[in-house]
């Protein structure tokens, strides 16, 4: 027997027995669709989670210097006394040019209020959608330099970007993220307008380009921000700014920044009553990596039991099928049949049962990541050409595995024993 009459054969006795088929096939078929449902979404996610930590720059440096010396102020509020690091920071980077991109302090203010019009934060709340999405809330308030933007991957799409003249002549201008340029000025164009914040007039003479790809149909307050030169705090009030984002030119120099920075601080504070801390950024991406193969294990094992569970079921309606066809078997034997075109019968016919539930769990596995991805990721996820390649091989491997015992079990048969069988 030729592998064609061996496939012909083995449809035969699938389509006619067509409902035990099905019921055989449910097990590879949740199987490979929660696998591949499973796979696909950990993906979306993992995109998800790399598009914000790209939007940021992966090569930045957290960089910690504060005093651990504290005195009552006159509200009865202890607040942080020593002097204000950041410009020993800023000169030591701007002497790593070649290392360094940029330096900027890395602080925000909850205790800000910016007013234009009748828009004011402090009518402003945090919405959610109904899949728990955050689509409003009040924009963000942050110190920087002026390598603000280098150091956050942002570009100007509107007027300029902060300078350092307005660093040293504590110039009170502002930059707007542009979600938060959308929710206070809509289509009108904010360079030139005057906000007040905290009750101080500042100039908008900038807005940034959104950091998010506009196709992907994320929706995030990554963009709702408000900028203002650290000097600001003068007028603004605040306590001395403890940290600052350090971005390297290349992944690869962090190390030797990390390094040097060490040093540098160890040098410049007091161990006594100061401390610091070093950390590249790119370690929290690594761990949030290693945190979603660990889900995508637990729950790839969990859809690994379904499999195994559809593949004993295969073995099962394998072995009563080489019980009811008995004497067939016989008779091939009797007139010559080799053991090894029964085993290749009985192999084929388990691999086309498994093939079958394999294409229609990859098909519900497509749609099951459809569904997922727009409700979850407001994005459309579809499984990789690999993982589909990879879902179907799975599932004709577990059919021959599984039929092995069973095609053995057939071509053992005495031809005389199987032909007296009922």
């Amino acid at each position: 027997m030729n592998i064609r009459q061996a496939v012909k054969m083995a449809w035969k006795s699938i389509w006619g027995k067509k409902g035990r088929a099905v019921l055989t096939m449910l097990g590879i078929i949740i199987g490979i669709a929660s696998v591949m449902t499973i796979v696909s979404v950990i993906t979306g996610y993992a995109n998800k989670m790399m598009e914000q930590f790209e939007a940021m720059g992966t090569n930045r440096i957290a960089v910690s210097a504060y005093n651990n010396m504290y005195e009552e102020d006159e509200n009865g509020n202890w607040v942080s006394v020593g002097r204000d690091y950041f410009p020993d920071i800023y000169d030591y980077c701007n002497g790593m040019k070649d290392l360094v991109v940029g330096v900027t302090p890395n602080a925000y203010s909850w205790d800000m209020t910016m007013v234009y019009g009748t828009k004011s934060t402090r009518n402003m709340s945090y919405e959610w959608d109904e899949n728990n999405n955050l689509i409003s809330a009040p924009p963000q308030f942050y110190y920087g330099s002026d390598q603000y933007a280098a150091c956050s991957n942002l570009t100007i799409a509107k007027g300029r970007d902060l300078s350092l003249l307005d660093i040293q002549r504590y110039n009170q201008v502002v930059v707007l993220g542009a979600q938060a340029a959308q929710v206070f000025f809509g289509t009108a164009d904010p360079v030139g307008k005057v906000v007040q914040i905290n009750n101080q007039n500042f100039e908008v003479v900038g807005v940034y380009a959104s950091r998010l790809n506009p196709d992907s149909g994320s929706q995030s307050t990554l963009d709702n921000f408000v900028l203002v030169p650290y000097t600001a705090r003068r007028v603004l009030g605040g306590e001395n700014i403890t940290d600052f984002i350090v971005v390297a030119r290349d992944v690869t120099q962090m190390d030797e920044i990390v390094t040097r920075l060490d040093g540098f601080l160890k040098g410049l504070l007091n161990q006594g009553t100061s401390d610091y801390r070093v950390q590249p950024e790119n370690e929290g991406m690594e761990y949030a990596t290693e945190s979603l193969n660990l889900i995508g294990g637990v729950l790839a094992g969990v859809a690994a039991i379904s499999l195994m569970v559809g593949g004993i079921g295969i073995m099962n309606i394998m072995l009563v099928t080489v019980t009811e066809r008995t004497r067939e078997i016989g008779i091939r034997r009797a007139i010559g049949a080799q053991r090894s075109s029964i085993v290749t019968q009985f192999l084929i016919e388990a691999a086309m049962l498994c093939g079958i539930g394999g294409i229609i769990g990859i098909l519900i596995g497509t749609l099951g990541c459809f569904i997922l991805g727009t409700i979850l990721f407001q994005m459309t996820i579809y499984p990789s050409a690999t993982v589909t390649a990879g879902a179907f091989g799975l599932s004709v491997l577990l059919g021959v595995v599984f039929g092995c015992y069973p095609a053995i079990k057939a071509s053992n048969l005495q031809p005389v024993e199987a032909l007296r069988a009922e």
